[in-house]
């Protein structure tokens, strides 16, 4: 695991199912481009980003930053790329908690030809609230009854890693991980991920702002707003610890 950008990434992919399958409970960030301009803007939300195992790189940019500063090679491991990898092993059983009904009855029906296994999981619709508002202690009694050892949350961010890190303290045991899109990506009804070749380019965001403007272009303008600051942060940080190497 390594520190950048104040935000505790974990870019090893054998290391990331590993550590999930070792866990006790505790739960999993999906940081992307939003996840990280916000935790830069909100001391509070990053300590809740931090309180997790640790984050996978849901960013195609940030490895992109990362070889300009310090010269390493690091891989994005998106949310759906984590998501389809754990449902498809069959490793585990699940519970999927968020988003609408009919999101929902898409998803199972889908996951269902990956992995049969999910035809006796549960899909739980959430009910809209502030995240302080959810009865935490009614569901992780759920979450007991039903054994899941992965607990699937797509609330988006800010509002699934506010809910993961209040539900955690309830939890007898299982591993959260926040996935956002991803159960609408592979739910047949909603959004879809861009293209291979859009992915490859950096360009997923484009594709995204096409999709719903005005959601994505708010969440653009925060990044940009933020990001020269973070950049510039990481070089001086650096910098320092090659003086110090030195």
């Amino acid at each position: 695991m390594h520190t950048y950008f104040n935000i505790n990434y974990e870019f090893d992919r054998g290391a990331v199912h590993k550590a999930i399958d070792a866990a006790q409970k505790g739960y999993v960030c999906v940081a992307d481009g939003v996840v990280l301009s916000m935790a830069h803007r909100d001391a509070a939300y990053l300590n809740v980003v931090n309180g997790s195992l640790f984050s996978i790189c849901d960013s195609s940019w940030v490895p992109v930053y990362l070889k300009s500063i310090y010269g390493v090679e690091y891989r994005q491991y998106c949310g759906a790329d984590i998501f389809r990898d754990i449902v498809s092993s069959r490793k585990h059983r699940m519970i999927f908690l968020g988003t609408r009904r009919s999101i929902l009855d898409g998803l199972k029906t889908e996951l269902s030809k990956m992995n049969p296994d999910v035809e006796d999981m549960q899909f739980v619709e959430l009910p809209f609230l502030d995240v302080e508002d959810f009865d935490y202690a009614d569901i992780a009694g759920m979450i007991k009854a039903d054994g899941a050892k992965i607990i699937w949350v797509a609330l988006g961010a800010p509002k699934q890693e506010r809910f993961m890190n209040l539900l955690l303290p309830h939890l007898a045991g299982g591993v959260m991980i926040g996935v956002g899109a991803a159960f609408k990506f592979f739910s047949g009804k909603d959004e879809s991920r861009c293209p291979a070749w859009m992915q490859k380019c950096h360009m997923e965001f484009i594709y995204r702002i096409f999709q719903s403007p005005g959601k994505q272009l708010r969440r653009c303008f925060w990044i940009v707003r933020t990001l020269p600051a973070m950049y510039f942060s990481e070089r001086k940080k650096a910098r320092r610890l090659e003086k110090e190497v030195s």
